[in-house]
């Protein structure tokens, strides 16, 4: 029989031994609820809930009410985020638990966005029993809620207060002078996901293979000759100041729902460097028109070449936060080195300009392999070598290698012509489009979460 003054995660060997032996047998008992005071296999509506405490019984919704879901000591706690945030959207409860055993989180939900709050290693869970108390516990949840409805008009008020007050734009650049790291589909699908949380997103592409104007679906046109792009593109925008803003450039996409705007980019890009660069265009033209539209967008997520070029540098200089998307294989690496100097470059160009060094949120694994073997030795070195070797973050998100993430860009619809019979067009989606319910776009769901907690926005 277990201790009941400690928890052993190597003793869970399935999903239900870590609802007996962590959930029910430790965990319940030394937060304070009784078996009166929680439930099992819950059903609300079209959900079932693995367990859920009751602190304060009067109470006429499920505020003070915690929602625990328990998985297989093998799975992935960030696959399983998006649906407890969804749970906890659904029945108006402000605290989720996730756990396998190996691993404890606690999430809150604070006006529709899922906010991470702790997080410790099973083996740990007895010396962090006071704080997860603190959170979560019966006592503790009680007195929070006692003066619920009183409590609720002052946070009404509040929230009102805040939504009121718009929060200045944010812009990011996902940069790796590497190529095929997954950087056209990191910004794409992240674009989907802050728009799916009420984001007003701009995404610019500054690539001259225009891989993110091609997966935003605005390439419909099947010769150079119906090419609607050419005349209008982000060549315009940085050549002409006055007559090209951004407003002028931007296209509605509907590769996702709520659609976002893209400034294109077009395969003519990579000839106007020289012409650019002949005319001495400063970096901050694009900064610029940028900051004109910083009541129309949320946030501006630029794409960039994978090269250390003019373009890249104004997509860096333009921007407030970096992501380094990278596979983190050898080449990859390496290129962060490269990466590190360049930043080091631009950050000099913008100190005579008053603006702060460009804050890199971190490196993000992506396209990383899904076997068991991989992911459970081979992963974790690598992400380890990113911090210690090359001295940058590394973000908690991993993206993985999914078949889903290359079917929803490869879509595309036939239309009939009078002299080509089934003509095939582009008509990408963003995987939470395609696959709402996918890992997938659970992943990229977890990756805006914690992008957002980053930049506070």
């Amino acid at each position: 029989m277990n201790n009941p003054l400690q928890f052993y995660p190597r003793s869970c060997r399935n999903e239900r031994e870590v609802e007996s032996k962590l959930i029910v047998q430790y965990l319940l008992p030394k937060l304070g609820y009784s078996p009166d005071n929680w439930h099992q296999e819950v059903i609300y509506g079209n959900i079932r809930l693995d367990f859920l405490t009751v602190a304060v019984k009067k109470m006429k919704n499920f505020s003070s009410c915690v929602v625990i879901e328990a998985k297989h000591p093998q799975e992935n706690l960030d696959h399983h985020v998006r649906r407890l945030g969804h749970y906890l959207m659904k029945i108006k409860s402000f605290y989720g638990v996730l756990t396998n055993g190996k691993e404890f989180r606690i999430y809150q939900q604070d006006k529709n966005k899922l906010k991470f709050v702790f997080c410790c290693q099973g083996e740990n869970i007895a010396n962090n029993i006071s704080k997860i108390n603190a959170l979560i516990g019966k006592e503790s949840l009680s007195e929070k809620f006692s003066t619920f409805q009183s409590l609720s008009v002052t946070q009404v008020s509040q929230s009102s207060t805040k939504e009121s007050k718009q929060l200045p734009m944010k812009v990011i650049a996902v940069y790796h002078n590497k190529g095929g790291v997954g950087k056209t589909t990191t910004v794409v699908n992240l674009a989907a996901a802050f728009s799916k949380k009420g984001k007003r997103v701009l995404v610019i592409d500054l690539d001259s293979q225009a891989n993110t104007t091609f997966a935003t679906g605005l390439v419909k046109f099947t010769d150079e000759l119906s090419d609607q792009i050419k005349d209008c593109y982000v060549y315009h925008l940085l050549r002409f100041y006055e007559s090209y803003p951004i407003s002028k450039v931007a296209v509605k996409s509907n590769f996702t729902n709520p659609e976002i705007d893209v400034v294109p980019s077009h395969i003519n890009l990579m000839k106007t460097e020289s012409e650019l660069n002949n005319i001495r265009i400063t970096p901050t033209v694009l900064d610029e028109k940028i900051r004109n539209e910083k009541e129309n967008y949320d946030i501006v997520i630029i794409d960039t070449p994978p090269s250390l070029n003019l373009f890249a540098f104004i997509a860096l200089f333009s921007s407030d936060y970096i992501i380094i998307p990278s596979d983190l294989k050898p080449f990859a690496n390496q290129g962060l080195l490269n990466v590190k100097e360049f930043i080091n470059q631009v950050n000099i160009a913008r100190k005579p300009q008053n603006k702060q060094p460009l804050e890199v949120l971190g490196v993000l694994a992506s396209k990383i392999p899904t076997y068991a073997q991989f992911v459970k030795f081979i992963l974790p070195k690598q992400r380890k070598s990113v911090i210690n070797r090359y001295d940058l973050p590394i973000l908690d998100t991993v993206i993985y290698q999914r078949e889903d993430l290359a079917k929803c860009l490869d879509k595309s619809q036939k239309i009939h012509d009078l002299q080509i019979h089934d003509l095939q067009i582009p008509d990408p989606q963003s995987v939470l489009d395609y696959k709402p319910d996918s890992i997938s776009a659970q992943e990229f769901e977890v990756l805006a979460i914690e992008i957002l907690e980053k930049i506070g926005a």
